[in-house]
This record gives C-alpha cells, sequence and structure tokens, in this order.
C-alpha cells in the first residue's frame, strides 16, 4: 500500500475514533450498554457484506479453531476496553481518559518487540516517548492524585493495555483473515459479551431515550466503522506499534470536538501539547522501519 494513502488513513481513522469520548459523554445509559450497543450495531452493519460476498462466506466457513478461539478472545479484549473506558469517563474528565487510554504504544512497543520481533529505530522511540510527553502535558492538568478522578484514570489506562492486547492478536489474524470476516467475529463477541454482562447486572436493554440511540448509532457509524475498522484493515500492512502511535493524535481531536461540542475551552498548556504530539508522531512515522 501507498505509504502517504496509509497515513492518511491513519490520521483519519484517529479523527473518527476521537469521537467516541464525545458521543459517550452525551449518551445517557450505563457502559456496557452504550458500548455492547456500539458493537452490536457495528456487526450488524458489516454482516450483509459478509454475506453478499462469497469469498468472505467461505472464508468463515474454513475459519479454524485457533483462529475462531483468537477471535473469540479479540472480542473479550475490546469488550472489556470499552467497558472500562467509558466507565472511567464517568469519573474523571475527557482529556484525562483519552489521553490515559491513548498510552497504547508502552503496551504495543513491548508487545510488538515479544511477538512479532519489531524492532524501532532509536529515532522512532524518540518520536514515540515525544508524542506521549505531549499527551500527558494536554491532560497532566486534568489529572487527579485523590478521589473518584483517579479510580477513572486507572480505569482508562487498563483500557489501554487491553486495546493493544485486541491489535496484538489482530496482527496475527489478520494476515491470513481478510477485513469483514475479522471484524464481524471481534465485533459481535464483544457484542454478546457486554451486552450478556449487562443483563446480567439488571441493566435493561431497550428502555433508553431516542436520543441515546443516536448516539449508540453514531458510535458505531463513526467511532467504529471510520476509525477501529480501517485501523483493523490497515493492521494487514502496518504493525500495532504504528497504528497505537497514529492514535496518539486522538487526544488532539478530542479537544478540539470537547471545544465546540461540550464548551470546554482549550488552554495554552494543551496546545502546547499538541504540537508535542504532532512532532513526536512525525518524527516516529518518518522513522518507525524496523532494523
Amino acid at each position: 500500500m501507498n505509504r502517504k494513502f496509509s497515513y492518511f488513513l491513519l490520521f483519519f481513522a484517529a479523527f473518527s475514533m476521537a469521537t467516541s469520548a464525545i458521543f459517550v459523554k452525551l449518551a445517557d445509559a450505563p457502559s456496557t450498554i452504550i458500548a455492547g450497543y456500539r458493537m452490536l450495531f457495528s456487526a450488524l452493519i458489516l454482516l450483509p457484506f459478509s454475506l453478499i460476498k462469497k469469498s468472505n462466506r467461505v472464508e468463515i466457513r474454513k475459519l479454524t479453531q485457533k483462529q475462531w478461539l483468537l477471535g473469540l478472545l479479540s472480542g473479550v479484549f475490546l469488550a472489556a476496553h470499552y467497558a472500562l473506558w467509558f466507565e472511567s469517563l464517568r469519573y474523571t474528565s475527557v482529556a484525562s481518559s483519552t489521553v490515559l487510554v491513548t498510552l497504547q504504544p508502552l503496551f504495543a512497543f513491548i508487545g510488538g518487540y515479544v511477538l512479532f520481533g519489531e524492532r524501532l529505530t532509536v529515532r522512532a522511540i524518540l518520536g514515540g516517548i515525544l508524542a506521549l510527553a505531549g499527551s500527558m502535558i494536554i491532560g497532566w492538568q486534568d489529572f487527579r492524585v485523590s478521589g473518584v478522578a483517579l479510580f477513572g484514570d486507572v480505569l482508562a489506562f487498563i483500557a489501554a493495555g487491553l486495546i493493544t492486547g485486541y491489535f496484538l492478536l489482530g496482527q496475527g489474524l489478520r494476515r491470513k483473515l481478510s477485513l469483514i470476516p475479522y471484524a464481524i467475529i471481534g465485533y459481535g463477541s464483544s457484542a454478546i459479551f457486554l451486552l450478556a454482562y449487562s443483563f446480567i447486572n439488571g441493566y435493561s436493554l431497550t428502555h433508553y431515550a431516542l436520543q441515546n440511540w443516536v448516539w449508540f448509532l453514531c458510535l458505531a457509524l463513526i467511532s467504529t466503522l471510520l476509525g477501529q475498522t480501517i485501523f483493523n484493515w490497515l493492521l494487514k500492512w502496518l504493525s500495532t506499534s504504528t497504528i497505537s502511535m497514529s492514535i496518539l493524535g486522538e487526544p488532539i481531536w478530542t479537544c478540539i470536538l470537547a471545544y465546540f461540542i461540550l464548551n470546554q475551552g482549550i488552554t495554552l498548556q494543551q496546545g502546547l501539547g499538541i504540537l508535542v504530539i504532532l512532532t513526536g508522531i512525525t518524527i516516529f512515522l518518518s522513522k518507525n522501519k524496523t532494523r
């Protein structure tokens, strides 16, 4: 794939993913319900494409037991990620939660090296560190060291590790599995886990205001299909480390969207963080070849 085009898609997907925190803040429903319907609607929208195209149907029928297990495991990771991240938004700020959940490169660099033998250049590593520092600058003023906000920050950090696990599993599966079958297995199993968990905990599966269903659908169409699914598609050509680095651009878009939609101002400190992130990502993407 053309390098410039793949990087354009990375930034477009990061923007689409950045809408997640906004839609979750606007929705009035339990975290696992929001996440569950996000995944369910995403899987249902993709389902006709798997049925219409013969190659997708054949591929699903020929899945090995190992592929099914890894696909279902990726769904568990995805379900846990969204449940914890969406829950964190109820305890801490959008900036803090988004910054912490995008610290995925910390896990991706280690996982990529251990599982796939990926070796980054020194300049790529420095670019990654710089981008991470920019994320910390953006969210630092919102971090708390006590109370419920700290609980939310911890949930977001754990969610970062879980989504990295999801992408690492996907990096292995996407080498032999097409996008649609892979996405449907992951999204579908994630939806089942989340909605089953919600039902067991006594949450209503249907009694929500119309506007909430609109936000659920927006999460599926924009945040998932135009964001996460593009990342899943790119996993066939790009590493989890590269995907995770591009996701560091998410706090930039989240700050901008929060300014216009949630009336949360952009401070000088956040502006500085944005510049640092962009510099770090640029350095990383220009020097991300393995040795």
